[in-house]
């Protein structure tokens, strides 16, 4: 359920973020105030696109009904794999996002092509609605049925929870600003793609596609049952298990040492790019 919450929470203010830029941009501007309604359709049309792959994804759950755990597998991994592309995409992007959004509506206004304002904002609420529902349906393919109503109400929390540190980080406070948002929030999605990844590890097992070498690697169940409600809190947020076995936890190392990798990668770029002059200096 927290992981509903979070989820929720993080995609809603990024979605707020971007239909934020683009509406201060078109009120501010002068001759941009029609482009209003055009981005107002485009936010519709996005949600309309994101509701298209939540019934796609379950339709064909529905065909699949034989490969329901195969589909709910790979659905997992998926998720855990967007989570990721996110991360890295944000730390490349993130400074940069006003000021390239921006740049795009002022080419439209010369243009007066608010068709593109449109699709700019259809684009931006897709990408992130589609990323909701692909992240949900990894997290509800883990849980139990009865969980599913409250999860549902776990849903328009994390929405309402949106809305309200939207509203903090427009005050541009000290205590929650933008830049500081986006690093903490960073951690906590590696360390829920780092959960996905072991329930898929677990699911492979138990499919078979993945030798579990060797069970019960430890046993903290002494300590923090992954069952209990705070051991299930952690497990659901981090990864963590009492009793793993040797591949799921060879698979949660890998996982560390891939994002060590890829961040370390991104850091690299994103220093390249805030500093162009430095590849001819070299």
């Amino acid at each position: 359920m927290e992981q509903v919450i979070f989820v929720m929470w993080r995609e809603s203010v990024e979605a707020l973020l971007v239909v934020g830029i683009l509406h201060n941009w078109l009120s501010r501007t002068p001759g941009a105030e029609s482009g209003r309604r055009w981005l107002w359709f485009g936010v519709a049309a996005g949600l309309l696109l994101a509701a298209l792959l939540g019934l796609g994804i379950y339709s064909a759950q529905e065909l699949l009904i034989n490969w329901q755990d195969q589909f709910q597998t790979v659905m997992v991994l998926v998720a855990a794999a967007l989570i990721v592309q996110m991360v890295l995409w944000m730390r490349v992007h993130g400074r940069t996002l006003k000021r390239e959004l921006e740049q795009g509506l002022s080419s439209k206004l010369e243009q007066r092509n608010w068709w593109g304002v449109a699709v700019l904002a259809a684009l931006a609420i897709a990408r992130e609605g589609s990323e909701a529902v692909v992240f949900l349906y990894g997290t509800l393919a883990a849980a139990p049925a009865s969980d599913l109503p409250w999860m549902a109400f776990a849903a328009i929390g994390g929405l309402a929870a949106a809305l309200a540190t939207f509203w903090l980080l427009q005050l541009g406070g000290k205590v929650l600003t933008w830049p500081r948002f986006f690093r903490i929030t960073e951690i906590l999605l590696l360390l829920l793609a780092a959960s996905l990844v072991v329930t898929g590890a677990e699911k492979m097992q138990a499919l078979e596609w993945l030798p579990p070498l060797a069970d019960g690697v430890w046993n903290t169940s002494w300590l923090l049952p992954d069952m209990g409600r705070w051991g299930g809190l952690v497990a659901g947020i981090t990864g963590y298990r009492a009793q793993p076995s040797l591949m799921t936890v060879l698979v949660y190392a890998g996982y560390w040492l891939l994002m060590a990798t890829l961040l370390r990668r991104s850091r690299a770029k994103t220093t390249t790019a805030a500093r162009p002059g430095m590849r001819r200096a070299a």
